[in-house]
């Protein structure tokens, strides 16, 4: 589906899953506004929905930058600290 759209058959093909299970999933997914489907005579399309995608990158962009902020101030205060001496690399007299 990244590429365009699909139908079922092509998805049970191609991920070896049982067509009811496919479908299942689809269902879920179109419920949750993830996929869209297009009928095609007997066929039912699926294609992945653009704005689903960019309502969930601006949620998880708020949880990105407050965790880069943090693992930023956390790599600081580790370039701060004096580095240890690691036992193995000294030669035992």
């Amino acid at each position: 589906m990244k590429t365009g759209e699909c139908a079922v058959g092509d998805i049970v093909e191609s991920m070896d899953i049982h067509q009811s299970d496919v479908s299942r999933h689809l269902r879920i997914l179109w419920k949750a506004g993830i996929v869209q489907m297009r009928p095609d005579g007997h066929k039912r399309l699926y294609s992945l929905r653009k704005e689903a995608f960019e309502q969930l990158d601006a949620c998880v962009a708020e949880y990105r930058r407050h965790w880069e902020a943090r693992l930023d101030r956390f790599g600081v205060a580790l370039e701060k600290r004096p580095t240890a001496i690691d036992p193995d690399s000294q030669e035992n007299s």
